[in-house]
């Protein structure tokens, strides 16, 4: 009887959970695993390719090259821009100059004249006529005079030399005298008027 029992117990089968049995698992981890091993080999071989490195390169190239005709081309720009507004400032002086010659030759005639000259009074209406010419051509230019006497003092186009006292109600404030004339370039103040004011 003991024999038998121990006959059966060396007979009797053993689990299959125990030996040849692997979880669902631990499979779909070596799947996963030699996907991406798969992958990483793929991607070595895209890198190691000589032509994938070539077209790289030749990309690089290129737009290095881009670049580098860029900022050629800005510089130049630059350059050329900074010339043109020299000119341009060069011109604009150059054009001043020369529509004043002809009051220059005037006073030239106006001073050999004084030299042998019997009447004053010709002598005054000649320089008042190359005065007179002179104004012309610097307000064909864009030069105004600024009328300042009698006017409210602005310290935007006045510069106050000094203050006089004044029993008219309707001088104090205003300027009364004007020691040196102010002028307006296209509207734009560049010389300030100096004057007396009223208080």
């Amino acid at each position: 009887m003991l024999k038998n029992k121990k006959d059966h117990k060396e007979h009797h089968p053993k689990s299959e959970n125990t030996d040849n049995h692997h979880s669902p698992t631990d499979a779909e981890n070596t799947d996963v695993t030699n996907e991406f091993h798969h992958e990483s080999e793929v991607a070595k071989d895209e890198k190691s390719n000589p032509e994938s490195e070539d077209k790289l390169k030749a990309e690089v190239a290129n737009w290095n090259d881009k670049y580098i005709r860029l900022y050629a081309e800005f510089d130049n720009f630059k350059r050329r821009t900074l010339k043109e507004r020299l000119e341009l400032i060069q011109t604009a002086n150059k054009d001043v100059v020369i529509s004043l010659l002809p009051v220059l030759d005037d006073f030239d005639r106006a001073i050999k004249s004084i030299e042998t000259a019997s009447d004053i009074t010709s002598v005054k209406e000649g320089v008042a006529l190359i005065q007179h010419k002179l104004k012309g051509i610097l307000s064909q230019k864009g030069l105004k005079e600024m009328e300042s006497k009698g006017k409210t003092f602005d310290a935007d186009l006045h510069e106050g030399i000094t203050n006089v006292p004044t029993e008219e109600e309707n001088l104090k404030g205003k300027v009364i005298d004007e020691l040196e004339k102010g002028y307006f370039l296209n509207d734009k103040v560049i010389r300030f008027a100096k004057v007396v004011i009223g208080i």
